[in-house]
């Protein structure tokens, strides 16, 4: 076998402390009673799948749950993969390839690809090309009109798949077409009021012509005009510190570092040191005499200018309200301004908009119906195949003279101005008819559980034929059925996993004599006794079955001992049959 699941390792997962599935090719069954814990292995190929974890997942009293899957895969398997970059990642040197999630209790997760850290989205991708699986309620999903739709579609082929890919990104353009085109339509009808409004906020905005740093100009003349009295006491203070007083009674700070500089000179002859702090003392006069010159020069041009404050203020407070108008900054004022003019022109040019749109909608629409009257051709051809190939499937299935149809049926609840529907011009209806003389009825209403179970059954068996799925595992889909049916269900899986892996949990006999490989689930019911104060888990192993183990595993499932010769006859008699 080119592909197949090798291992499946779990641990911690729900009452699962640790568990290791060596699988094979062909047929790989697992049993149980219920309860023990079968379902432990689905979630594992949940997590596997890049699912999302489900509630109270880890097992009790352990920090985090972990699985990892082993895979052999030729290199021409993963070429399906996509994107590119995903597929360039990942290395096949020994031919094998290793999905892995860990999972906290808290409920964060992390996924792994060949060891290294991936996303969830990453392990959904590459899984979906590894393996398939169906659940135990997928046969309920059959009674959905979307899920026939999608079955018929995957069984027209890779080409048909991308045809509707096209089709719904048509659709979605279309749509989006359409409600631009609604709103177009919405403004036409208060243009003249729209363009009024937006011609005075423009004219308001470039009359008022703010800008940035004219506002903060203007913050800052507004500062000091209003500060004048506080900014002439502190200059006339200072000033008089510097100069002498008018009376000559006290030096000014100027006049004592010139007798300073003054001494220093005369001595500096005698000591080079002495010279050098004395060009210093120098320097600290004429920079002094500097200071108090320019700040005489400031208090004498402060004057009190109550008709610029007024002014300024006007101009501050016209600012403040297109602020606030406009998003409450300059720039967001420019910007309203900006926009205001590219909708005007948008506005003037309604009618040209309109007509753009309404020629791109045209375009689409007949795009859609191009591409509709491809899918539609080729779904009538393959609802004929696909009606044969279940009716051979299900008279294996011990379903000999049913009749099965698959109907096409125009869509309804069609988009105005599109009259196609999300996925085509037409929704299908499964219906049958178990048995002759009865006509055919729709397959929500007239199939039993355990038809449905065979339905899904003789689907699987021809997706998975037309697919390249290598592994497939299958959830209790023989659910329903019993005695000579359920033979046919374990032949018909068994014949499945001739061409590709098998997982089946079961719980028919039937089912699980047809194995190449057997697995068992157990569960150990703790005692009532606390350990170390804290009571013990229920904890579920796997075991793989060899020889007398599964004769007494078949014995279980007839609901006889293992010392039940009539049981065991009767298990023995199920695996030489198979």
């Amino acid at each position: 076998m080119s592909c197949m699941l090798l291992e499946l390792r779990v641990q911690n997962l729900l009452l699962v402390e640790q568990a290791e599935l060596l699988l094979g090719p062909g047929l790989n069954v697992i049993t149980g009673e219920t309860g023990a814990g079968k379902t432990m292995l689905t979630h594992a190929l949940d997590l596997l799948l890049g699912c999302k974890p489900r509630r109270d997942i880890v097992r009790p009293g352990s920090s985090e749950a972990y699985v990892e899957g082993l895979f052999e895969v030729p290199p021409a398997l993963l070429e399906a993969v996509e994107p590119e970059q995903l597929r360039e990642r990942i290395d096949l040197d020994d031919g094998e390839l290793l999905l892995a999630r860990r999972v906290t209790a808290q409920g964060r997760s992390r996924a792994y690809l060949q060891g290294r850290s991936a996303s969830a989205a990453d392990l959904q991708t590459v899984g979906s090309v590894l393996l398939a699986f169906y659940g135990q309620h997928e046969h309920r999903k059959l009674t959905l009109a979307s899920a026939q739709l999608d079955v018929l579609d995957g069984f027209c082929g890779e080409a048909h798949v991308a045809t509707r890919r096209a089709y719904e990104r048509e659709w979605t353009r279309g749509q989006a077409l359409q409600r631009e085109l609604g709103l177009l339509r919405e403004r036409a009808g208060a243009r003249e009021r729209d363009l009024d409004l937006l011609d005075f906020e423009i004219d308001e905005i470039e009359q008022a012509a703010p800008s940035v740093a004219e506002e903060h100009q203007l913050a800052e003349e507004r500062q000091r005009l209003s500060s004048v009295e506080t900014l002439r006491v502190a200059g006339d203070t200072a000033l008089g510190a510097l100069e002498p007083s008018p009376d000559g009674a006290a030096l000014g700070v100027a006049d004592g570092l010139a007798a300073a500089s003054g001494e220093l000179e005369r001595a500096g002859g005698d000591d080079p040191a002495m010279a050098q702090l004395a060009a210093l003392s120098a320097t600290l006069v004429e920079e002094v005499r500097d200071l108090a010159r320019e700040l005489g020069d400031y208090t004498s041009s402060l004057e009190a200018d109550p008709a610029r404050l007024a002014a300024i203020d006007e101009r501050l407070e016209a600012l403040g309200r297109l602020k606030r108008k406009h998003g409450g900054s300059i720039d967001a004022v420019l910007a309203h301004a900006e926009h205001a003019r590219l909708e005007r022109n948008r506005l003037a040019n309604l009618a040209d908009e309109t007509d753009r749109v309404e020629q791109q909608l045209t375009t689409a629409s007949a795009e859609l119906r191009r591409l509709a009257k491809r899918l539609t051709a080729a779904r009538r051809e393959a609802a004929a195949r696909l009606s044969g190939a279940l009716c051979a499937e299900l008279a294996e299935l011990a379903m000999p003279d049913v009749l099965f149809e698959v109907e096409l049926e125009p869509v309804s609840g069609r988009s105005p101005g599109l009259d196609l529907g999300a996925k085509g011009a037409e929704v299908v209806e499964f219906s049958i008819a178990p048995n002759p003389g009865v006509r055919a009825g729709p397959l929500r209403e007239v199939a039993s559980g355990g038809e449905l179970s065979r339905v899904m059954l003789a689907l699987m068996s021809v997706a998975t034929a037309a697919s390249g799925s290598p592994t497939v595992v299958f959830d209790e889909v023989d659910a329903g059925v019993g005695g000579g049916t359920a033979r046919a269900v374990g032949a018909r899986l068994r014949a499945l996993a001739t061409s590709r892996q098998a997982i089946c949990i079961t719980h028919l006999p039937q089912v699980a004599s047809q194995a190449s490989q057997h697995f068992r689930v157990t569960k150990a019911m703790p005692s009532r006794r606390r350990n170390a104060g804290v009571e013990t888990v229920a904890s579920t192993s796997v075991e793989r079955l060899e020889g007398d183990q599964i004769v007494e595993e078949l014995c279980r499932m007839l609901g006889a001992d293992a010392d039940d010769r009539d049981a065991r006859r009767h298990a023995e008699r199920l695996i030489e049959a198979a």
